[in-house]
């Protein structure tokens, strides 16, 4: 498939390895794991960042290599139950942060051509994003501005 703002093709990306269940090495309770993804969303970290920190730290010192065969649940659906799941999808959180510094780069550098499209697109691909999730994530009433972005993000 076709990329949306270049002329290029896309990349296809690599398969993870089929498993049905968790290595034996990585024997970590499942309630325990779940203690650690909700103190690590607690500290303010997305559901990327709680993946890598699992897969790399772990917990009580044994480093879980997927969330959901440990537990049975995905990452998300777990910060769900537990209400520790942010108020913003995290792609959207992602793209609005971009958007925020790419907006502040303009400003200090008007005649900057390349990134005035690169915020156009940006943009763009949260405008996208607002229509997908308007009404089940987001409010309704719910539009894309810039001053909106600054504000969600800074709470």
């Amino acid at each position: 498939m076709a990329r949306m703002h270049t002329r290029r093709r896309g990349s296809s990306g690599s398969d993870k390895p089929v498993a049905d269940e968790s290595p034996e090495w990585s024997d970590v309770d499942e309630e325990a794991i779940e203690e650690r993804v909700v103190e690590l969303a607690e500290q303010g970290h997305d559901p990327s960042v709680i993946g890598m920190k699992l897969r790399d730290e772990g917990v009580k010192g044994t480093p879980i290599p997927d969330v959901k065969l440990a537990t049975g649940k995905k990452l998300t659906e777990i910060l769900e139950e537990h209400d520790a799941d942010g108020d913003l999808p995290a792609d959207l959180r992602n793209l609005m942060e971009r958007a925020i510094g790419l907006r502040e780069h303009m400003a200090e550098n008007p005649q900057d051509h390349q990134n005035k499209r690169a915020l156009q697109n940006t943009e763009a691909k949260i405008r996208r994003l607002v229509d997908y999730y308007r009404g089940n994530a987001l409010d309704e009433e719910f539009t894309y501005s810039y001053e909106v972005a600054a504000e969600l993000l800074e709470e």
